[in-house]
Order: structure tokens, then C-alpha cells, then sequence
């Protein structure tokens, strides 16, 4: 079964991904993990991040892998455990900007299609459009910017504190217009997707939902 989850940055994807992967015994893959581990070798090699051209020849050699169960996801580079690495502020930075690169995206899409073959819950932006349109379930996970913004502070305050949620909402502005105006793969809701706005609900209201819909379906 494959089972795919977009939306935007603070929409609740990751959790709700490791929630239902868990409760339906599927591997969980991170696919925004991948592009940050992309991002974090691009640093490593101090490549200059307009250098469209190494990017994605840097990409394309990339082995990144995920392993583990969906509550303690490992996150592979190259054999070496990169899980905490590619969640800093520059990492997640530099992985807003390879993402918009479609040589890089067409890499990393290649290798999702190869892990997910074995049944999976994937999260991204373009999973139920580009990755798997096929997928047997899509649910599209929404919310209002400042709701999602808040939630996305809670999670980075506890990391630095110097962070201010007007900063994180106006970074969450700027990515939303970046990953729905790109030319590939554009953040988007498939046409067939599931439509879920979490705005006010609780993260085991909209996952109830979603297993429900699934247990419908199946």
C-alpha cells in the first residue's frame, strides 16, 4: 500500500506520516529528510549553491537511505547517520533552495519510487502529484499560515531560542510562494487528494481521520 501525504511546512505531514505509518505497519519515508540530506552535502562540499549544474551532478551521486521504524527514523548518507545534522537552521535553508532545482528533484524522486516500492507512508510536496500518482491513498494536509507558523516555532524555539515567531512566519510565507510557484513539481493538491484543513483540530482528530478513511476504502 502506498499512502501519500503533501501540504506545506507546518502542516502536521511529518507526525501525521509517522502516526499512520505506525498504526498501519508501513515504512515512514521522510522525503523532505532526503532533500535536507541533499542540502547537507551541498555544504560539505562548499559547492555555490547557484551552481545549478554540480548540484545536481552531486545529487545524482548521492546514496541517501532511511531506515527504521516511523518513531525512530534514521536518516543515511552515504552509510553515515546524518538524522540530527540535516536539522539545522542552514540545512533546512540551503534544502529550500536545492529543492527548486528539477534535476535534483527528478533524483531524489528516482530513489523514492525505489524505497517506496515496498509499501509505504511518504510526505512531501509532490508525492500524490509527480512521486506516486498512483498512490492507493492521497490526503493533502492544510492549514492557515500563522496556525502553521506557530506550530513550527514551538518546534524550533526548544532548538534556539532566538528564533521569534514573526521570523518563522515570514520564512513560511517565503517558502509556501517558493514551492507552489516553482516550475517543477509545484507544491499542489492532486485532484483525486483527500482535503484535510487541521486549522483548530488536534493532531489525533485529523489522524482518526485519516485512518478512517483509509479502513473505508481499503
Amino acid at each position: 500500500m502506498i499512502i501519500a501525504i503533501d501540504g506545506p511546512s507546518g502542516s502536521g505531514k511529518s507526525t501525521l506520516g509517522r502516526l499512520l505509518a505506525r498504526e498501519l505497519n508501513l515504512l515512514y519515508l521522510d522525503t523532505g529528510s532526503m532533500y535536507r540530506a541533499v542540502a547537507l552535502a551541498v555544504i560539505e562540499a562548499q559547492l555555490d549553491p547557484h551552481d545549478a549544474d554540480a548540484i545536481v551532478a552531486l545529487a545524482e551521486d548521492l546514496d541517501v537511505d532511511l531506515q527504521g521504524d516511523p518513531d525512530s527514523l534514521k536518516v543515511l548518507l552515504h552509510g553515515r547517520d546524518v538524522s540530527e545534522a540535516i536539522r539545522s537552521e542552514a540545512v533546512t535553508a540551503m534544502a529550500s533552495v536545492v529543492s527548486t532545482i528539477s534535476g535534483v528533484r527528478r533524483a531524489m524522486v528516482t530513489r523514492q519510487r525505489e524505497l517506496g516500492k515496498r509499501g509505504a507512508v511518504l510526505n512531501g510536496r509532490d508525492i500524490g502529484t509527480v512521486v506516486f500518482p498512483d498512490a492507493d491513498f492521497k490526503f493533502f494536509l492544510t492549514a492557515g499560515p500563522e496556525e502553521r507558523a506557530e506550530r513550527r516555532f514551538k518546534e524550533d524555539v526548544t532548538k534556539d531560542a532566538s528564533v521569534s515567531l514573526e521570523q518563522t512566519l515570514a520564512e513560511m510565507i517565503e517558502r509556501d510562494r517558493r514551492d507552489s510557484t516553482r516550475a517543477d513539481s509545484p507544491l499542489k493538491a492532486a485532484d483525486d487528494a483527500i482535503v484535510i484543513d487541521s486549522s483548530g483540530l488536534s493532531i489525533q482528530q485529523v489522524l482518526a481521520r485519516m485512518i478512517d478513511y483509509v479502513h473505508r476504502n481499503h
